[in-house]
C-alpha cells in the first residue's frame, strides 16, 4: 500500500499498516484527532496561528514555515529574495575561492543535506571548471572543537600560500555566518576565532556575508556588527524554527553558493504541500505519516525511530530529521497541561552500511522500533558489478548487476525481514535524487511533525528543553572564563 505523487514520489507503508501493525480499525477511531489536526494545520496555513503557540520569551509567535514554498510579494520567499540569492551566486562564482558555513541546528544541517545531494564528498577536490565557477565549501560552527578549529585554519592557510605561489593572488574565502541573535555561543565562538586568524593572513582576503534577523528597530548581536562594517544581509526570519529554515534564506544561502536549484527544490515543497491539503487521510501522505507514527508509539510502544536512507549522500538528511524529529515532538507537557511526555528517540542510520552494524538490534532487539526507509528509485550514474576475477565463483556469482539494483535487493530484504521479525517499517522512494523531490521528501517530513503534534497534544514549535541547558550555560561560561 502506497501514496504515489504524480512526480512519482511515493509513501509505501504497507509495513507499517496491517493487520500485525498498526491496523486500519486503530487508524478509522483516530478519525476524529485527525480531523481536528487538519482544521489545526488548515488555520497555521491560512494565518500562521498555532493554538498555545509562544515564543521563548513567553509571547505569542506566528509560524510561517508553510509559508516558504509559495513564492510571492507578501511572503517570505519572494521574487525579491530569490533575487537577492541570485546576487550571492553571481557574487561568488569565478572570485571567491572558499566559503566557510557557519551555523549549529537546522542553520548546519539543512545546509548540509543541500551541499551533501548537489555536491558530494568530493567537491572541493574538484577544478573551479568542474565547479562552474563556484567555490568550495567548509563548515564550522556545529562543535566548539579546538582541534577541528585549528584544522580548518592551517588547511585555509595552506591553500593561500600556494594561491600566492601558484596564482599570485591572495585567496578570496567567505564567511558565511549563520544565527538568528548572533550570540550563539557555538556558531559565534568558532567565527570569532576563524575571522581572527585568517585576518591576519596577509595571503588571505576574508569576507562576511551575515544570515541573521532582519529586524532594524531592535537589532540583534549580528545585525549591528553587519550594518556596522557593510556585510551583506540575508535573513534568519520570524515565525521559522531552525529546524524547518532550510526552505528560507538560512538553508538557501548554501544553496546560492553551490548552484542548487532554488526554485526547482521550493517546487518540490509546494506540490508535496499541494498534495497534503486533503483532509483525507488515505490521500495526504504527511498525514497518513504521522497517524501511523502515532499510533505505532501510542498503540504498539514503537518510540525508537530509525532512519534509514540508502545512500552515503543522504546520510545528512537522516541527521537532519533527526533534529525535526527530536525538538518538535519530544516534550514532557501536553498543551492541556498534562505531565506527560511524548515523543520518540530518532536514530540514524545508513544503508547499507549499518545493516552490518544496527541491523542485529533492529531484527532482534525489543520491539520498540519503527524503522524508515528512504530510496532512490533511479541513480544518475550506475555501474554494473564486473567479472574481473573468473576465477573466484563466489565474486562472479555477484558479477552482471548493478550497483543500484544490488542496493535495492539489500533495502528490500532488510524491510522484508524486519516484516517476518513483526517489524514496523515505511518507505520513502524518491523518483531521482535531486532538488525536486529532495524538496517533497524534506517538507513531508516537516509537515508530518506539525500534523503529529496535533494529534499527540504537544507544541511541535518550541523547544524548552534547549532553553533549559541554554539558562545553566551563561553562568558556566561566565565561570570558566573566571578561572582562567
Amino acid at each position: 500500500m502506497s501514496i504515489t505523487l504524480p512526480s512519482g514520489f511515493s509513501f509505501d507503508y504497507d509495513n507499517l499498516c496491517n493487520e500485525n501493525a498498526v491496523t486500519a480499525e486503530e487508524l478509522a477511531e483516530l478519525a476524529p484527532k485527525l480531523k481536528e489536526a487538519c482544521e489545526a494545520i488548515g488555520v497555521m496555513r491560512k494565518n500562521g496561528v498555532i493554538r498555545g503557540h509562544l515564543s521563548k520569551d513567553g509571547t505569542p509567535e506566528k509560524v510561517l514555515f508553510s509559508q516558504l514554498p509559495y513564492i510571492a510579494d507578501d511572503h517570505l520567499n519572494s521574487e525579491a529574495t530569490l533575487a537577492h540569492l541570485a546576487e550571492l551566486t553571481d557574487s561568488v562564482r569565478n572570485r571567491v575561492d572558499a566559503v566557510v558555513s557557519l551555523g549549529i541546528g537546522g542553520s548546519y544541517l539543512g545546509n548540509r543535506v543541500l551541499f551533501d545531494v548537489k555536491c558530494g564528498e568530493f567537491w572541493n577536490s574538484k577544478t573551479a571548471e568542474e565547479r562552474g565557477g563556484m567555490p568550495e565549501i567548509y563548515f564550522s560552527g556545529q562543535n566548539i572543537d579546538p582541534r577541528r578549529t585549528r584544522d580548518l585554519i592551517n588547511h585555509l592557510k595552506h591553500k593561500a600560500a600556494i594561491s600566492r605561489s601558484h596564482r599570485k593572488r591572495e585567496l578570496t574565502v567567505l564567511l558565511l555566518v549563520i544565527s538568528k541573535s548572533g550570540g550563539t555561543l557555538d556558531t559565534m565562538s568558532n567565527f570569532m576565532v576563524v575571522y581572527d586568524e585568517l585576518k591576519k593572513c596577509q595571503d588571505i582576503s576574508i569576507e562576511v556575508v551575515a544570515v541573521t534577523d532582519p529586524n532594524t528597530e531592535k537589532p540583534t548581536l549580528l545585525k549591528k556588527l553587519a550594518m556596522e562594517q557593510g556585510w551583506p544581509q540575508y535573513s534568519v526570519p520570524d515565525g521559522v524554527g531552525g529546524r524547518f529554515s532550510v526552505f528560507c534564506d538560512v538553508g538557501l544561502t548554501m544553496a546560492a553558493c553551490v548552484g542548487f536549484d532554488i526554485r526547482q527544490f521550493l517546487a518540490g515543497a509546494r506540490a508535496m504541500d499541494e498534495a497534503c491539503l486533503t483532509d483525507d487521510v488515505m490521500k495526504n501522505p504527511a498525514l497518513l505519516n504521522a497517524a501511523l507514527k502515532y499510533l505505532a508509539g501510542e498503540k504498539h510502544g514503537r518510540d525508537l525511530e530509525v532512519m534509514m536512507p540508502y545512500g552515503d549522500y543522504l546520510k545528512s538528511l537522516s541527521e537532519w530529521y533527526i533534529q525535526l524529529l527530536a525538538e518538535s515532538l519530544g516534550k514532557g507537557e501536553r498543551r492541556s497541561g498534562e505531565q506527560s511526555p511524548y515523543g520518540r528517540t530518532p536514530i540514524v542510520a545508513v544503508g547499507t552500511t549499518d545493516m552490518h552494524a544496527q541491523t542485529q538490534q533492529h531484527q532482534e532487539g525489543k520491539l520498540n522500533k519503527v524503522v524508515q526507509f528512504i530510496r532512490v528509485a533511479d541513480w544518475e550514474e550506475d555501474y554494473v558489478v564486473p567479472d574481473v576475477f573468473p576465477s573466484a565463483p563466489k565474486l562472479s556469482e555477484i558479477a552482471g548487476v548493478t550497483m543500484s539494483a544490488a542496493l535495492e535487493v539489500a533495502r528490500a530484504a532488510n524491510a522484508q525481514a524486519l516484516k517476518e521479525g513483526g517489524r514496523y517499517s515505511a518507505v520513502y522512494t524518491l523518483p531521482k535524487l535531486n532538488e525536486y523531490h529532495l524538496g517533497e521528501l524534506m517538507y513531508m517530513l516537516a509537515l508530518s511533525v506539525a500534523y503529529e503534534g496535533e494529534l499527540a497534544d504537544v507544541d511541535a514549535f518550541n523547544q524548552p528543553g534547549v532553553e533549559a541547558y541554554k539558562r545553566i550555560m551563561g553562568p558556566g561560561l561566565k565561570a570558566a572564563k573566571e578561572i582562567k
